[in-house]
């Protein structure tokens, strides 16, 4: 402020002056709000611009309009103004209120979809840049500085996006690119004298090496083509806030329903599922705009009693963490950090409240150890709650659905007084004769309930194992879905999975770093990530199988061609732009390649033609009988629709998870997470790229979300022999991306590779399985796959080896990964192939043709003491049994191949190092494999020796008898021999 009190116009710097005609002296307000410097001039300028809105708080400019134009003529023609009141209270919309408002609603965006204040800072730019030639005295009008900068920096935040991508530096990525090109050079040369160079002593083993080298090199084209462009990310959390969140308004964040599944709770520990729900509730995001949804597929009356004791915790947990900013917000996993908590906590109170809070979640653990423990034996008359009535749930296959909202309803404070987000627990309906759908069924009734209940416009579904680890997490990922520029086609974000527990060797390769910091890095820059099935925000919309806001809109003429059941759009006049096959490619309506329903098309009718639209196209065989939840899937953004009853919300949302309901709709088919794959996240979210959807991969410094993994080498088989299955499920049905999708043209061919690697990979256990064999044939028959080598086949061998070796140091480069976690992956693959990816193929096969589904069970010991005993468990499967014969085979091998080299003599030692070193290269890669059979120093368990010996007995007398220089039983005398064929 100036010495006079007067302020300047932050537009052009003179001074605002005195409201005319006043008694006394009044400063000139434009804006009542906020107190927005602004003088008459600049004021008459805006509304003549059309623009009735503060600049800095977009409150209407009210009461002055009458003071500034005397004849309202000159104003132009405005939109009236509405209250200040009712605005006002509009910002303050929360997923709970019965309004079908949403947040990013028309107060911020315009007809256009650009939002309004970009089109006004715009314009102020202009502005300022003409002050600079004003007459003197307004040069010498000054704003104040301080007032300056902020105005400044509030809009700059405000305009700026609220993300980037960071690509990868040319050097890097050139070279990259180069030596993958080189590398498929080399190949095609490696194979033609390959081919071309037969071994005609070994015909089958060499005819089966080049099978198996084919198949390997077309695996190799399919991962490593869709890393061709891989970007990064960076997020502006502060832009976010400064242009959602102002000061003294509600907050403008959509609203986000949470959702947690879990099954039986005596294999998913309920402490570990309760840490999951106290770190969603927590989280650093408003209140009224978070719900959780815990969905018990089991219906554990031990699930449903541990989230009563969660909710009464969450009461003391909640504002303790959001206090001092604790991270992470799961209590079990922030007191078992071993660091300074004390650093960077400089409130005095700190010490004495974090005391009494471990010692709260102490006794929260004992009651619910106790619940568990109780749980341990089931009554003979069933579980009983404790008004005394029967559990509904004491049939697990035989029950009714069950909602309880713990938290949200009124009176639901911490105790600090302040709002809690809300906590409901869900358990479908099961009978006996209806499928149920596993996981996938769970989550579509957690779609439809938390439609019902809050109908929030965005979801992130976590695992119960997986708990928030970074409280910013989800305004990060908010930074990409709403984003008016990127979020717009966005179907989901997705977060790596980050783990807890595993050792620092990451024997098995549990981390999968290679996964999640390399290939879906490279996804990323094509049309995005693949839904791995937890930490994953999603678009409501893209669940219900509308396509993105980029499908071309139908013209409004074709309405009632449309709503008669055409299934493509009603053709136009022709454009001189666009041959006719273009414009049908890009509006076919065929499949799964576009949406079901075009929301975007929808809502260009009036509401008459909208409810013709509603009845002629069927929605209630799409998404069910329930007209409140049909009424949600219009509102792109979000919101409970305005005719629903609160009274009966519970009530439709009991109806909706019925398990009936899904019968003769497209649940499971076209729209939810999809049906018929054990891995549902994968089939889900590539439905949603053919629709023309994309995806954002989210990598946040500190990670987002952390879980539990298997760490011992059975449970580690067993996790992938099910991922495996169900890829080879996809494979075998009629979405295999081999042969769906096409007709669209909406997905992207390199996406498409990648899509195709996820659903062959299983099958690339056949070859490997081969070739790892091969190395001990050869040395047990003293043949080899390829024949004496010429000084131009040393070149090729040695130009794909190092083609093979710089191509991996170059991806290490730009992804940062460090060697280890590469050469774990690397053994890893092999380890998997040849046990849990076989096993996966057979068992697929049985199951798709002959209807048979296999089993194979693990028996578990017990685990050794002290940090990483979980790693040493052994737990004898069918699976271990591959690759312990080829493990076995090729020692033997090893040592059939020197003793027959020393009877032969000085000549067979040079073959010999080329066998050898091909199956070395197979023990090595076993190498952690043997070290899981051994455990704990050297202790292998009974049935792994026996199966060794009984292996090491069968090959090695397979080696006498084929072995040329034993001695002929029928007298005649034993000879030395150079030549396995003589």
């Amino acid at each position: 402020m100036i010495e006079s009190g007067v302020p300047y116009c932050s537009t052009c710097g003179e001074p605002v002056g005195f409201v005319s005609g006043a008694e006394e002296k009044e400063v000139f307000v434009a804006c009542h709000g906020c107190g927005y410097p602004l003088c008459k001039a600049c004021l008459e300028d805006e509304i003549r611009d059309g623009r009735t809105s503060c600049l800095r708080c977009d409150e209407p400019y009210r009461h002055v309009l009458d003071k500034v134009h005397e004849d309202p003529d000159d104003v132009g023609e405005t939109a009236p103004i509405e209250d200040h009141t009712s605005m006002h209270q509009g910002n303050r919309f929360h997923a709970r209120s019965t309004s079908s408002f949403s947040a990013v609603g028309s107060e911020i965006l315009s007809e256009s979809g650009n939002p309004v204040w970009k089109d006004r800072v715009q314009s102020w730019k202009e502005k300022k840049k003409s002050t600079k030639k004003a007459p003197k005295k307004a040069e010498k009008a000054e704003i104040p500085v301080e007032q300056q900068q902020f105005d400044e920096k509030e809009l700059t935040d405000t305009w700026e996006p609220l993300s980037r991508v960071i690509p990868i530096s040319k050097n890097k990525l050139t070279p990259y690119r180069a030596i993958i090109i080189l590398r498929l050079i080399i190949l095609g040369l490696f194979f033609h004298y390959r081919i071309t160079n037969p071994v005609d002593s070994a015909y089958g083993l060499w005819l089966t090496s080049i099978i198996c080298e084919i198949w390997f090199a077309f695996s190799w084209v399919l991962d490593q083509f869709p890393k061709w462009c891989p970007i990064n990310r960076e997020a502006y959390i502060d832009r976010l806030a400064a242009r959602y969140e102002r000061d003294g308004d509600g907050s403008a964040l959509a609203a986000v329903d949470f959702f947690v599944s879990t099954v039986d709770p005596l294999k998913e520990p309920p402490l570990i599922t309760a840490n999951t729900v106290l770190s969603i509730l927590s989280v650093d995001y408003p209140v009224d705009k978070v719900s959780c949804y815990v969905s018990d597929d089991g219906a554990a009356m031990l699930t449903f009693e541990a989230l009563a004791e969660t909710a009464e915790f969450a009461t003391k947990w909640v504002p303790f963490c959001k206090k001092f900013s604790i991270e992470p917000r799961a209590p079990e996993f922030y007191f078992s950090q071993k660091i300074d908590y004390l650093k960077d906590k400089v409130q005095p109170s700190f010490v004495k409240e974090r005391r009494a809070m471990k010692r709260d979640y102490e006794e929260y653990k004992v009651r619910i150890n106790a619940l568990v423990a109780k749980a341990q034996k089931t009554p003979e008359e069933g579980w009983i709650m404790q008004d005394g009535t029967p559990w509904p749930g004491n049939n697990t296959r035989d029950h009714p659905g069950m909602i309880q909202v713990f938290l949200g309803q009124t009176g639901s404070h911490d105790i600090d007084g302040n709002e809690l987000p809300r906590l409901v627990y869900v358990s479908r309906e099961k009978r006996p004769g209806y499928p149920h759908h596993k996981k996938a069924g769970a989550m579509n009734a957690l779609v439809r309930v938390s439609a019902i209940l809050t109908n929030a416009p965005f979801i992130l579904n976590l695992d119960c194992d997986h708990y928030v680890n970074n409280s910013k997490a989800v305004r990060e990922g908010m930074c990409f879905l709403m984003d008016p520029d990127v979020g717009k086609d966005v179907c989901y974000v997705q977060f790596p999975q980050r783990f807890d527990g595993i050792d620092k060797s990451d024997r098995y390769a549990n981390r999968n770093i290679v996964f999640f910091d390399v290939n879906m890095k490279g996804l990323d820059g094509i049309q995005g990530p693949v839904y791995v099935g937890t930490g994953c925000m999603f678009n409501r919309q893209a669940l219900y199988g509308y396509g993105p806001p980029s499908l071309p809109a139908l013209p409004k003429s074709s309405f009632c061609s449309w709503c008669c059941g055409c299934c493509c759009c009603c053709s136009g006049p022709k454009e001189e732009k666009k041959s006719e096959n273009e414009i049908y490619r890009e509006s076919r309506r065929e499949d799964l390649n576009a949406a079901i329903f075009n929301l975007h098309e929808i809502s260009n009718y009036d509401e008459y033609e909208r409810s013709m639209l509603i009845s002629k196209m069927s929605f209630e065989k799409t998404f069910g009988l329930s007209s409140v939840f049909i009424e949600s899937t219009l509102m792109d953004n979000g919101g409970v629709p305005e005719s629903a009853n609160p009274s009966t919300l519970i009530k439709e949302a009991i109806h909706v998870i019925s398990c009936g309901y899904e019968e003769k709709t497209e649940w499971g088919k076209e729209i939810g997470w999809i049906y018929g794959s054990v891995t549902e996240d994968i089939l889900s979210g590539f439905k949603m790229h053919c629709r023309g959807w994309r995806s954002i991969y989210c990598m946040p410094t500190r990670p987002a979300f952390k879980g539990s993994a298997p760490i011992n080498l059975s449970d580690r088989l067993h996790q992938v022999l099910r991922w495996a299955l169900g890829s080879v499920e996809i494979f075998l049905s009629r979405h295999c991306p081999l042969w769906y999708g096409y007709g669209g043209g909406r997905l992207k061919w390199l996406q498409r590779l990648a899509y195709i690697n996820t659903i062959v990979y299983p099958f690339t256990s056949l070859p490997l399985i081969a070739y790892c064999s091969l190395p001990a044939i050869c040395l047990l028959t003293g043949k080899f796959i390829i024949p004496t080598l010429s000084n131009i086949a040393s070149v090729y061998f040695l130009g794909l080896f190092l083609s093979i070796i710089v191509t991996s140091v170059l991806e290490l480069r730009w992804s940062g990964i460090g060697i280890e976690d590469w050469w774990r992956n690397e053994q890893f693959w092999v380890i998997g192939g040849v046990s849990a990816h076989l096993f996966a193929v057979f068992q697929g096969i049985l199951k798709m043709i002959a209807g048979l589904d296999t089993n194979f069970t693990v028996t578990a010991k017990a685990a050794d003491d002290g940090e990483f005993g979980e790693l040493y468990v052994f737990k004898w499967t069918t699976v271990l049994i591959p690759p312990t014969t080829i493990l076995v085979l090729n020692l033997v091998g090893v040592v059939a191949g020197f003793s027959d080299a020393l009877n032969s003599g000085y000549e067979a030692w040079g073959p010999l190092f080329g066998k050898v070193f091909f199956s070395m290269w197979v023990i090595m890669h076993l190498y952690p494999f043997l070290k899981g059979l051994m455990g704990r120093q050297n202790r292998t368990p009974t049935i792994v020796i026996l199966w060794s010996v009984l292996l090491a007995s069968v090959f090695s007398l397979l080696w006498v008898k084929i072995d040329p220089f034993i001695s002929n039983t029928e007298g005649q005398e034993s000879k030395g021999c150079l030549d396995f064929d003589c």
